[in-house]
């Protein structure tokens, strides 16, 4: 079909083609901070949303479709959250919600396995379906385990592995 007989936005009207936001396939795993985090995310959406709804400049439409979609995928981020509450008796083994210490040539690093959402933007917290969690999951104090990096594989070891924050 020819573009001349496509209606397109005018400016006075919403598009209504905004993308909605990718969800994971994976299970959505949290720890009580992520789960917490989620809980505040969705409080802001809906309280940004309540802020915008009834306004009529362009610009509070265009951001009320943004929450709305926002308020969807937070909506169902938090249904299907998975809450792991560390043991009281710690495994040996690197697992879920664990901070990690390990060593790459000279460089020791400190992490802690978490959710998808809640390791957005932040160095410190690794999702647990990264390559860097898959290569240490499992592993315990003392192992040499490889990370699969996309300038090739390196050599880690795991230092010292808990449930308390190592910064």
């Amino acid at each position: 079909m020819s573009r001349a007989f496509v209606k397109e936005p005018d400016g006075d009207e919403v598009a209504d083609d905004l993308p909605e936001r990718k969800i994971s396939s994976h299970p959505n795993y949290v720890t009580p901070r992520g789960q917490q985090l989620l809980q505040e995310q969705l409080q802001q959406a809906e309280a940004e949303r309540q802020r915008l709804q009834g306004k009529e400049e362009m610009s509070a439409k265009q951001a009320l479709a943004r929450v709305e979609r926002d308020l969807r995928y937070l909506r169902q981020r938090v249904t299907q959250s998975i809450l792991v509450i560390p043991p009281d008796n710690p495994s040996e083994q690197v697992c879920f919600g664990m901070w990690i210490e390990v060593q790459e040539g000279e460089t020791i690093r400190k992490f802690q396995i978490v959710g998808v959402d809640e390791a957005l933007n932040n160095q410190q917290l690794t999702s647990w379906v990264s390559p860097l969690a898959k290569a240490v999951l499992g592993a315990e104090v003392g192992d040499l385990v490889q990370w699969q990096k996309p300038g090739g594989g390196v050599e880690l070891e795991i230092l010292s592995l808990g449930y308390v924050s190592m910064n």
